[in-house]
């Protein structure tokens, strides 16, 4: 039977299997399941190889400075609804509601991302809503105060369209905090930096060395 034959495992399970748990570098107050050269991710990806790295498995720059901004300044988020657009790991979300949010949602396209969000939170013993959708050509997110995006800079067509997104939030009185290590697509022009934190990268290269990532709102 070739690989992309092979019928897909249940998500959850298969993170729970393959993905052992760990403090993400940087960021020790937040355990997430975190693959490794072993974990097999094709098996969920339903191909001969996970292609590209799924975003949810491995920790992100965009994420991680987001992450160690509220943990470190939790008045940004304490008391307030939160959505985290592009969640993966749910690590945002994760520091979100550990800063003392009212409420978190976690979105992200992925199944398997909603299904890491699922136990990440549960290991890290805290509630999130986690939703499967697009949303960034919808209008703004009812009962949000603040709109959190760590990373979703790194396609030029999807820069431009989250955005549109972003500024439409922000016309509907939605604050929005960026995370990201100056990838090509970050409009940087239409940003104001808040903070600067190094925090790991798995997209540095294999070591998943630490990078200079900002915190960026909207101009």
């Amino acid at each position: 039977m070739k690989r992309s034959d092979t019928p897909r495992p249940d998500p959850a399970a298969f993170i729970q299997a393959n993905l052992p748990i760990s403090p993400v570098p940087a960021i020790p107050e937040i355990l997430l399941h975190t693959a490794g050269p072993a974990s097999g991710l094709w098996r969920l990806a339903g191909r001969e190889e996970a292609d590209p790295a799924p975003y949810w498995a491995y920790p992100w720059a965009g994420g991680g400075v987001l992450a160690r901004h509220l943990l470190d300044r939790p008045e940004v988020v304490a008391g307030r609804r939160v959505l985290d657009l592009g969640s993966g790991s749910g690590l945002v979300a994760i520091a979100a509601a550990k800063a003392g949010a009212a409420a978190v949602t976690a979105v992200d396209v992925d199944a398997n991302a909603i299904a890491a969000i699922g136990l990440n939170a549960a290991v890290n013993g805290v509630n999130i809503l986690a939703v499967a959708a697009d949303i960034i050509e919808a209008p703004p997110p009812q009962e949000t105060d603040i709109l959190t995006v760590g990373d979703l800079f790194y396609d030029s067509a999807l820069a431009l369209r989250v955005m549109a997104f972003l500024r439409r939030c922000q016309a509907a009185g939605i604050e929005v905090l960026i995370g990201d290590p100056h990838r090509a697509y970050l409009p940087q022009g239409a940003l104001q930096r808040i903070a600067t934190h190094a925090v790991a990268d798995f997209g540095a290269g294999s070591s998943g060395g630490a990078v200079q990532a900002g915190v960026f709102s909207l101009s």
